[in-house]
C-alpha cells in the first residue's frame, strides 16, 4: 500500500509530470517585439504586398501574403515574426507566405511597421 507520501509527488498521478512541461509549450498569445515590429518602420522594404484568405482542406482558414520580393532567407525571418507576432503557424511557399487563420485584419498594421509601403486586400 502507497503512503499519503507518495501520492503528494505524483507517484499515482500519471498527469502531474505533465505541469512541468507546460512552460515549454510555444505561447498563444502574440509576442510584439520591438526588433520584429518597429514603432517606426524602416525606409527600406517592399513597395506593394497583397493579403488574402485562403480555405485549405476541412474549411481550415490561412492568411496568404504575397509580392513580398524577399530572398528565401528574409522569407523566413518575416515568417518567424509573423508567427510570434500573431501567435499562430505558418510555412514559406515559393515567394509567399502561409499563416494559419484569419489574421487579414491584423496582419497589415504588422506589414507596415516592418517596412512595407502599400498593403493591398485581395
Amino acid at each position: 500500500m502507497a503512503s499519503n507520501d507518495d501520492k503528494s509527488k505524483g507517484f499515482h498521478q500519471p498527469f502531474a509530470r505533465l505541469g512541468g512541461l507546460r512552460d515549454a509549450l510555444p505561447s498563444t498569445k502574440p509576442e510584439l517585439r520591438p526588433e520584429d515590429f518597429p514603432t517606426t518602420p524602416p525606409d527600406q522594404g517592399p513597395e506593394r504586398v497583397t493579403v488574402r484568405r485562403e480555405s485549405g482542406k476541412g474549411g481550415e482558414d490561412f492568411t496568404v501574403v504575397e509580392g513580398l520580393g524577399l530572398p528565401a532567407a528574409e522569407l523566413q525571418v518575416w515568417l518567424q515574426a509573423f508567427q510570434r507576432g500573431l501567435a499562430c503557424s505558418g510555412t514559406v511557399e515559393g515567394e509567399r507566405l502561409r499563416l494559419r487563420g484569419d489574421h487579414r485584419f491584423s496582419l497589415p498594421d504588422l506589414l507596415l511597421r516592418r517596412g512595407v509601403k502599400r498593403v493591398l486586400q485581395g
